[in-house]
């Protein structure tokens, strides 16, 4: 399996996204946002920051670089998608995952740890872990607020994609909701970051198996 980590003026986490791939032991590769294709990758990251500084709003510039028709082309093919922070936001952005990012409530920027709840463990990307575990991912972001309309949120919730929940809501994120999934579940979106819980050194080790899960769910279906 061989995962491309866009690359966007402004991120800041891809060097995390390219580790957490290639500690599950498959091949990973910076891809810069002017590149147009994606051949010969079997899934995608797309990493935090401030994708050209955010200006217009998170993610609204990303959203027409080059690279996302390849993306939405991926995506389309049933290829794992994985956006964290910006990358969520981009994703909302491109019309992937639906609702949209806001400020938080608070209007600050927040980094801390945060405890979550694996409320969906039936995707490829939450399989390895229990359903109702408590797990630790940081959190950094300034608009984490998850927001979508009543019928959005009936739909995420008949088709069972909201797969984490903070526990302690930090941004007013509507219904504590952190992570979502499409309706085919090849695309996951999150605010907190996996990527950065890696090594119990550093805090908490519960985000490599979301990464495990990823490359587990791929090898199942090509192996």
């Amino acid at each position: 399996m061989k995962f491309a980590v866009l690359v966007f003026p402004g991120s800041n986490c891809d060097r995390d996204m390219l580790n957490a791939a290639l500690k599950t032991g498959v091949e990973a590769e910076y891809v810069d946002y002017r590149e147009t294709s994606l051949q010969g990758f079997d899934g995608v990251l797309i990493p935090g920051g401030f994708s050209f500084g955010d200006y217009l709003r998170s993610g609204a510039m990303a959203s027409v670089a080059p690279i996302i028709n390849e993306v939405k082309r991926l995506a389309a093919e049933g290829k794992p998608v994985l956006g964290v922070c910006n990358g969520f936001q981009i994703l909302t952005e491109i019309g992937l995952l639906p609702g949209a990012l806001l400020h938080n409530d608070s209007h600050l920027f927040i980094s801390r740890n945060e405890e979550l709840e694996v409320v969906n463990n039936d995707t490829a990307f939450t399989n390895l872990y229990e359903q109702n575990e408590k797990v630790v991912y940081p959190i950094a972001h300034g608009e984490g607020h998850y927001y979508c309309t009543e019928d959005i949120y009936h739909s995420l919730k008949e088709n069972n994609q909201i797969i984490l929940k903070y526990v302690n809501n930090p941004n007013g994120s509507y219904d504590d909701i952190a992570g979502i999934v499409n309706k085919e579940g090849n695309v996951c979106g999150m605010m907190p970051h996996p990527e950065r819980a890696l090594e119990k050194l550093l805090g908490t080790d519960d985000g490599i198996k979301l990464f495990e899960a990823m490359v587990k769910s791929w090898r199942e279906q090509h192996v």
